[in-house]
């Protein structure tokens, strides 16, 4: 495993484009369809501070993978995303399978908005795109944070396996205006259908956890679903993801659980287990579920997990 991206010179230095149109990628489905209705306020407010950009929207799932891809082969070097956890999440790996050095700014429309919140965006979209189109009228350098890659695809913020996957999935499915409860009516829809531990070897570092498991999760910033504060210690410009995992845990312990979770004062409880780490592997004694920013992966059972340190460069 490598902790850094290799940039094909070649291929990135063949066409810039420094004059023209940002592209300002979004998902019209994002936060319940809240962004694309609010897309032609946003364009107004950068369009009003002086940011050339063309709106452009996506029209499936995985979509601005692609376009941000396509975008970047056209000679673009920076973008715009308008969107949730899940937008950020295809724009981070059309980047970084791109190989190239691309700036990316981000405005928070979504649900969760897990990643706005580690990178210190502000969650007022309103104020993100103002800010925003300040940056990059300044001519701000992009700072530099950390990306993750499970196997063979990226992740922003999180990457999760076992129950918060199964989490992720039936909030997914839930088609309430609930905002940020929806996570927490998951985790209760989840308890009910029943809590899976899978045996799984977990290595990292010199330590190596053999057993039964409720979750793990990989996190380069501190919340997950909105409202969960699993990993309290972590940023995503330290160079390290922070693993937290539970051993195999009874519905009643998870609702006990949960309040601190929500909170960040899970640590150190006696089946929650913390550490820091660059590297790691999972193997499952069968596949088992998976998210990366909330996006459900397929059922696999192993996984290599790896901080990619500075590999991103946020607006």
């Amino acid at each position: 495993m490598h902790c850094s991206i290799s940039i094909n010179e070649s291929a990135c230095t063949q066409k810039t484009l420094t004059d023209q149109a940002i592209p300002l990628f979004f998902n019209p489905a994002a936060g319940r369809g809240r962004t694309g209705r609010r897309v032609a306020s946003l364009s107004a407010i950068l369009k009003a501070n002086g940011i050339a950009h063309t709106p452009v929207a996506s029209r499936a799932p995985g979509h601005i993978e692609t376009l941000v891809l396509d975008a970047i082969n056209d000679g673009h070097r920076r973008l715009l995303v308008a969107g949730g956890d899940g937008s950020v999440h295809e724009a981070v790996n059309g980047i970084l399978r791109s190989g190239c050095e691309v700036e990316f700014g981000v405005i928070p429309t979504g649900t969760g908005n897990d990643f706005a919140k580690a990178s210190s965006i502000p969650l007022f979209w309103e104020d993100a795109a103002t800010l925003l189109a300040d940056r990059i009228s300044s001519g701000a350098p992009g700072r530099q944070i950390d990306a993750g890659r499970c196997n063979d695809r990226y992740f922003a913020n999180s990457a999760g396996i076992g129950f918060d996957a199964k989490v992720s999935h039936m909030a997914r499915s839930i088609r309430l205006p609930m905002g940020k409860l929806v996570y927490l009516l998951a985790v209760l829809r989840g308890l009910w259908d029943g809590i899976a531990t899978p045996h799984v070897t977990l290595s990292f570092g010199d330590k190596c956890f053999d057993g039964e498991l409720t979750l793990a999760s990989f996190s380069n910033g501190p919340w997950v679903g909105g409202m969960f504060h699993i990993a309290p210690m972590a940023h995503n410009d330290d160079g390290l993801l922070d693993l937290v995992y539970a051993k195999a845990v009874t519905r009643r312990r998870i609702m006990s659980l949960l309040p601190k979770i929500m909170q960040g004062t899970h640590i150190g409880e006696p089946e929650v287990y913390w550490s820091p780490i660059k590297k790691c592997e999972l193997v499952a004694d069968a596949p088992i579920p998976s998210h990366l920013d909330g996006e459900i992966q397929p059922l696999q059972s192993h996984f290599r997990i790896e901080v990619l340190s500075g590999a991103l460069r946020l607006l």
